[in-house]
Order: structure tokens, then C-alpha cells, then sequence
């Protein structure tokens, strides 16, 4: 297959460029700031059409990833960025698509499970899941990241693609040990026993084992009645103080100091981002992928969390080893 990868330059897009490639599929990833890949990167600005619409003319699967980090203050330079990152770029691609003497069979456009409701009772799946900005004393910042989910969503809807398949991944964190993502963040903190409960620890986390989010990507391009919106997210999400508490015993410490939401909010004005990420609760379940036959690898947290701090450890094991020669 060729593969095409708006904004996948990314820890998300790497992982699944590096697995296409190993694969023997053709891989194009397309970046402001093309660097030098084992697969062929090519120059876009994000926002409008141009010579890399090319690449998509021909391709079986388009998946786009581009947004600016939300890692980040919501002041209004930000925001201004954050949503036309992501609106504009998805609005370029459709056209592109269009466009296109031979589109593309598929197009896997990301969007966030930050879409749901901040709740605890119950769980947000693609049919019954509540979809969030109305809860009551939503903070300003909380609304601002559904406003941004809704419109994303909306961008990929009024795109004219009538020969391509449209799906939106409603995406939960993606567990890798990669350096530089979510778990790699979560362990060190943990390492420095700072990885206690964060607020009361009652808010749902949800996420997705690397793995069984590649298997995912590759369930849904070869599943041609898959349209619409798709919970990636493992389909057991845990509170926060539960996950924390088990990613401590899989990395070995024993103490992890807790974090009351007053500290967070402190923490995060510091490193310059939002407690939002923190403290908001997602409860979200894979129902769609479940019920189209889907079977996660690691579908409970105790089993990934093994899994990533083994490859994290043996990762680092490889990269102390003095090289030959030395």
C-alpha cells in the first residue's frame, strides 16, 4: 500500500510511519520541516493546497495528524493556532482529496476522546458517550478543547470526498516508550517518585497500548464498512490513582508522592500548560472496534504497563552498551 501522513512527524505519526515502512509499504510523511527518514518525507505548510497534493493522488490511505500541540497555555495566541492547525490542515487535505484524478480509498483523520463529557459513572462509547463543554462549572480551558474537538470533527464532515471512506479517530493517549511521549513523561515522575495520585484521583484516564493502536490503524484501513467516529482507546479505563499505583509496581518503586489539584494548577502555570490534561476525567470505550471483531493485545492496564517499562528498560539497557570498537 502507499501510505500517505499529513503532520506525521510526531511521536503518533513515527510510530506508524516506522511500522508501515517495516512492512514494505510506501510511506510519505508530509512536514513543515522534511528530515531524513527511512521513509520519504515531503514539505507542506498545512494550511493550503500545493505540490504535495501529488502525493495523495494514487494513495490507498490517507491518515492525517497534523495540530499543534495542546501541551501548552490556552492564551489566544494558542488557541488562535490550535484550532486553525487543525481545522486548516484537514481542510487542505480534503481538497487535495478532491482533487485527486485517483483518491484515496480511506481517509483516517485524528480527532481527540477529549470530545466526551468530564464524567465518572459512566462510560463514553461512539453511540451512548455524552460529548462534553455543557458540564456544569466546565472551566473556560476545558470548553476551549471541545470547541476545538467539535470543529475538527466538522472539518472532516464537509469535506466532498464521495469516493473515499471518512473515519475520525477519537483518540485516547497512546502508551509508548518512546522518549518524548505521555508514558516516558508518566514514568519519570515516577522514577522520582513523584508519580502519586494526581487531585483525588477519582478522574478516568484512557489509553492505548502502542501496539494495539498500530493494529488498530491497519483493522481500520482493511475494514471498508468502518465509517464515522472510532474510540481508539483500550476498553478498560482506570482512575488515575489506580493507574498510577499500578504503572509504580511495573516500574519497581515503591512510593509515589500525591499531587492535590491546588499544586497542579500551580505545576502547570509553571511548565507553561494546562491542568486539563490532568485533571479531566475520560472514560471512554472502543465499542465500535470491539463490535466490528477487534481483539486488543493489551486491553487492561497491568499488562501494558509490564510491557512498555520492560521495553522502556531494555531500551535503555541497548543505548548505555558501549558500541564495538569503543
Amino acid at each position: 500500500m502507499k501510505i500517505v501522513i499529513p503532520g506525521g512527524s510526531g511521536q503518533v505519526g513515527t510510530l506508524l510511519a516506522r511500522a508501515f515502512h517495516a512492512e514494505g509499504h510506501a510511506v510519505v510523511v508530509l512536514t513543515r520541516h522534511p528530515q531524513p527518514t527511512a521513509w520519504k518525507t515531503f514539505a507542506w505548510d498545512g494550511a493550503t493546497p500545493g505540490d504535495w497534493c501529488a502525493q495523495l493522488d494514487g494513495a490507498d490511505a490517507v491518515i492525517n495528524l497534523a495540530g499543534r500541540s495542546v501541551n501548552c497555555r490556552y492564551h489566544t495566541a494558542n488557541r488562535r493556532e490550535i484550532m486553525q492547525s487543525r481545522v486548516d490542515s484537514t481542510h487542505a487535505v480534503g481538497l487535495a482529496i478532491a482533487a485527486a484524478r485517483q483518491p484515496p480509498r480511506v481517509w483516517l483523520q485524528a480527532g481527540t476522546a477529549t470530545i466526551y463529557a468530564h464524567r465518572y459513572e459512566s462510560a463514553n462509547d461512539e453511540a451512548t458517550g455524552i460529548l462534553g463543554g455543557d458540564e456544569p462549572n466546565t472551566p473556560d480551558t476545558w470548553r476551549f478543547s471541545i470547541e476545538v474537538a467539535r470543529a475538527w470533527e466538522r472539518a472532516l464532515e464537509e469535506a466532498s470526498t464521495p469516493h473515499t471512506r471518512k473515519v475520525i479517530l477519537r483518540s485516547a493517549m497512546t502508551m509508548s516508550p518512546d522518549a518524548g511521549g505521555i508514558f516516558a513523561t508518566l514514568l519519570g515522575l515516577v522514577r522520582r517518585s513523584l508519580g502519586g495520585r494526581a487531585g483525588d484521583g477519582h478522574q478516568f484516564m484512557s489509553w492505548i497500548h502502542d501496539e494495539d493502536f498500530i493494529r488498530a490503524i491497519r483493522w481500520i484501513i482493511a475494514r471498508d464498512d468502518l465509517t464515522g467516529p472510532i474510540n481508539l482507546a483500550a476498553p478498560h479505563p482506570v482512575p488515575n490513582a489506580d493507574f498510577m499505583r499500578v504503572l509504580r509496581q511495573a516500574a519497581g518503586v515503591s512510593f509515589g508522592l500525591p499531587a492535590p489539584a491546588w499544586l497542579i494548577e500551580i505545576g502547570t502555570r509553571f511548565l507553561r500548560t494546562e491542568s486539563e490534561l490532568i485533571l479531566k476525567s475520560r472514560r471512554v470505550t472502543p465499542t465500535r472496534l470491539l463490535a466490528s471483531g477487534f481483539t486488543f493485545h493489551f486491553p487492561t492496564w497491568p499488562e501494558a504497563a509490564r510491557d512498555l517499562c520492560c521495553r522502556w528498560s531494555n531500551a535503555r539497557s541497548q543505548q548505555a552498551r558501549p558500541t564495538r570498537g569503543a
